[in-house]
């Protein structure tokens, strides 16, 4: 179906969701895990206070896609056609990623940076050759196969800030993570006008501060280890740790983006560098589970820049597991916590239409007795 299309259709029901639902910005948290044997497995969560309503959304190769221009409207913007097949997580029924893999193992996602984000300045002439900040993953996921690749094609858009009918007219306030098949990751932030791309050697992404702000962070827990410490020794006196744990005591618990990002570090890079690319897909669900966010746990008010507005509270409405050397594309959804696997290797990449597939079949149980 048409974006514009779609868009009309979603947009009257979802302006209303905005304005009388609890509207609440995404705590997300993402990270890389490198296999023994050459593979890469990403894991990401999506916060979010009101139903996203999100479809598994897969785009074929050589497929239009109309850009959205300064006055918010699809085909105003650069059209381009898709060159990569890709996979992945919409939201509010447009055909726009807010995560996903395409065909070559580039694995990107759209993360809330609501306090940060201020994207280009783009005129009415200079419109066609820009892009909203809400389609630069789809942008970077159909065109590109390396973050090399991103780190040229980017310079040569434009990113403008238009106000979306779809979202309530405001910006999509985001920036974005990426790692492709070699395990190369990079960070694209769009802060006071200006792209800026960043290596990001520890895969790690959550929300604000800009991602420099993360990294520097890390120094701050330089006394965290993944390994047990000794009894503590004072005028011969032992005192031992009351339980196993020690190495990381005094890891951040807390919903915070810096305290997510910190967590995420420390748990990601523990895990044993032996696992294969299988054994991490079981790995990157158990670090995902550190960062599900009870219902209620996370309210906010309406002043909270994180709220959209109206008062509300953030749940993990799903989660990704994608593995770029299998090429599978896993998502588990809050309502059931059912896991749907998307194979890449069976996807139809010269389909004439996007498929939008929706992961609503009942929690399935295992009967024991």
């Amino acid at each position: 179906m048409n974006p514009k299309m779609i868009s009309k259709i979603v947009a009257a029901s979802v302006w209303a969701t905005l304005a009388f639902a609890p509207m609440v910005g995404n705590a997300c948290t993402s990270f890389l895990l490198k296999g023994s044997d050459g593979g890469y497995v990403y894991g990401r969560t999506m916060e979010f206070g009101m139903a996203l309503k999100s479809q598994l959304t897969s785009i074929p190769r050589n497929y239009a896609l109309k850009g959205i221009g300064v006055d918010g409207k699809y085909g105003s913007g650069r059209n381009w056609s898709s060159k990569y097949a890709a996979v992945g997580m919409n939201a509010l029924g447009l055909s726009e990623y807010v995560d996903g893999m395409n065909e070559k193992g580039l694995i990107g996602g759209l993360l809330n940076f609501p306090n940060s984000a201020g994207f280009q300045a783009v005129n009415a002439v200079n419109s066609s050759d820009s892009i909203n900040s809400v389609q630069v993953l789809t942008y970077a996921l159909t065109n590109f196969a390396t973050v090399e690749e991103i780190k040229v094609g980017l310079q040569k858009i434009k990113v403008n800030g238009a106000k979306l009918a779809v979202y309530g007219d405001l910006t999509p306030p985001v920036h974005y993570t990426f790692h492709d098949a070699n395990g190369k990751s990079i960070v694209v932030e769009y802060v006071k006008g200006e792209l800026t791309i960043t290596d990001n050697p520890v895969t790690v992404m959550t929300n604000d501060p800009p991602i420099q702000d993360h990294l520097k962070n890390i120094g701050n827990y330089s006394n965290l280890s993944k390994v047990e410490k000794p009894p503590l020794v004072i005028n011969g006196a032992t005192f031992a740790a009351p339980s196993s744990g020690s190495g990381l005591h005094g890891l951040p618990g807390d919903s915070l983006s810096p305290s997510r990002f910190i967590r995420a570090v420390f748990l990601s890079s523990s895990v044993p560098t032996t696992f294969t690319t299988s054994q991490m897909n079981d790995a990157a669900w158990h670090v995902l589970g550190n960062f599900d966010i009870p219902p209620g746990s996370v309210t906010l008010p309406a002043s909270n820049p994180y709220g959209g507005g109206t008062g509300g509270y953030e749940t993990t409405e799903w989660a990704i597991v994608a593995n770029n050397k299998e090429m599978i594309y896993n998502v588990k959804m809050y309502e059931n916590n059912n896991i749907y696997a998307f194979d890449l290797k069976k996807m139809d990449m010269n389909a004439k239409e996007i498929k939008f597939t929706k992961l609503d079949q009942p929690k399935i149980l295992v009967p024991v007795n």
